[in-house]
């Protein structure tokens, strides 16, 4: 199989949608120059101390790409392919993301060009208060607000908000959200992602007429997300089929018991070997007959070259930007459902949105009412998407772009241009 990451670019992936999207709704050339780029991209130089002794040096980038709604928020992720252009990319995403689930936040991204599996939890820490130092002019409550992503999780975020903290004087925890509960993290948000994905799809298979009860379901990427999205599809009644990581991939023509799975891949940190699978290579999963495929891992995984192997009925994007504009255009022409990745992972930043909003009142919710709240949120985005998918006779990215885009646009026409 060839590498996907090399095949497309993923900052021409986004411009790619943009100008589709906007063409659709007619969007001025001057709005197009004011909202299609990121308003600032910084990139740093993040010298660590190793544990023997010695200093490496890793680059880092932190891009916003928009603030006309409200802060820019995005995650910040660790793996070893972080690029400039990929972060500019999930930025530009998460703008139009917030937009169509309609919170008042723009749209940002960071990440650090490392292995953070071969790094020790202190070269870690000290790599992510580094960076944070370095980022710190641009990052705050009112500003910028990180969160967790690919190989970050709520301990990166306390690091970076005690960071920030020490360096004002006084905590401040809505600098971050993902963060611990004990540090104002709030409850839902490590399911959130997961939780949102499960949303839209219940809301894709009722508008299908599509039962989830018995559905077959292949899950790519196994990591928060996919997991969580797992479980809760297996709680509904769904048969989680195939399940892959990076580690290697395993089917059960019957289902996989997914509780089972989830444990196990917590003490050994792989599904590769679990009892009652057969192992099958990462790349057939996409081949898998399921009628619901989750792409839960990178970007990209999904391209001109396997797109059409795909038997399934509904794609659900639990990843950032895991289609290419090529594979899109296969699905298309194939018939397959497709919920976009700025609507279907909402989820996270949703409850990102529900966590600031608690620091920032210090008044903090029940996880029921978490629960109660984004599934309003997801279920009314869904149907907005929805209607512009049927109303417009476009395809549901399409129709997802046309709104996000559309109300970061009437945001700009509203706001003006200063000076």
């Amino acid at each position: 199989m060839p590498t996907t990451l090399v095949q497309d670019n993923a900052c021409d992936v986004a411009m790619e949608n943009f100008d589709t999207a906007a063409d659709a709704i007619g969007l001025d050339n001057n709005t197009r120059e004011m909202i299609k780029r990121p308003e600032r991209v910084l990139t740093v130089s993040v010298p660590v101390r190793m544990d023997d002794g010695s200093i490496h040096r890793f680059e880092g980038h932190r891009v916003q790409h928009s603030s006309v709604r409200g802060p820019a928020k995005g995650g910040i992720r660790y793996h070893p392919q972080v690029t400039l252009d990929e972060v500019k990319a999930l930025a530009t995403w998460m703008t139009w993301k917030c937009a169509v689930v309609n919170i008042p936040f723009g749209g940002a991204k960071g990440g650090i060009t490392c292995d953070p599996k071969r790094m020790s939890q202190g070269e870690l820490e000290r790599m992510t208060r580094r960076y944070t130092s370095a980022i710190l002019p641009l990052i705050g409550p009112e500003q910028d607000i990180p969160a967790p992503d690919v190989y970050t999780n709520s301990q990166t975020m306390a690091w970076i908000m005690d960071t920030y903290s020490m360096t004002k004087g006084y905590a401040i925890p809505g600098v971050v959200t993902g963060k611990p509960i004990s540090l104002g993290g709030s409850l839902g948000r490590n399911e959130a992602t997961g939780r949102g994905v499960f949303y839209t799809i219940e809301s894709a298979c009722e508008h299908l007429r599509m039962p989830l009860q018995g559905a077959s379901v292949a899950v790519q990427g196994f990591g928060n997300a996919g997991s969580i999205a797992a479980q809760l599809l297996y709680d509904a009644g769904a048969r989680i089929v195939a399940v892959s990581d990076s580690t290697g991939c395993v089917y059960n023509r019957s289902g996989l018991n997914i509780p089972q799975l989830i444990h196990m891949k917590s003490l050994c940190g792989h599904v590769d070997g679990f009892p009652e699978s057969e192992p099958i290579l990462p790349h057939e999963l996409l081949a898998v007959d399921c009628d619901i495929l989750v792409p839960a891992a990178l970007e990209n995984m999904i391209h001109a070259d396997n797109a059409g192997v795909l038997r399934a009925r509904l794609v659900a994007e639990a990843a950032n930007g895991p289609l290419t504009p090529a594979a899109d255009r296969i699905l298309e022409s194939k018939g397959v459902f497709v919920i976009p990745d700025i609507l279907c992972n909402a989820g996270g930043v949703t409850v990102s949105y529900f966590e600031w909003v608690q620091d920032e009142q210090h008044l903090f919710w029940d996880a029921q009412d978490i629960y109660n709240r984004l599934q309003r949120v997801m279920k009314t985005a869904f149907a907005d998407v929805l209607r512009i998918h049927l109303d417009r006779k476009v395809p549901m990215r399409i129709a997802a772009n046309m709104l996000g885009i559309g109300r970061v646009a009437e945001a700009v026409r509203i706001r003006g241009i200063y000076p």
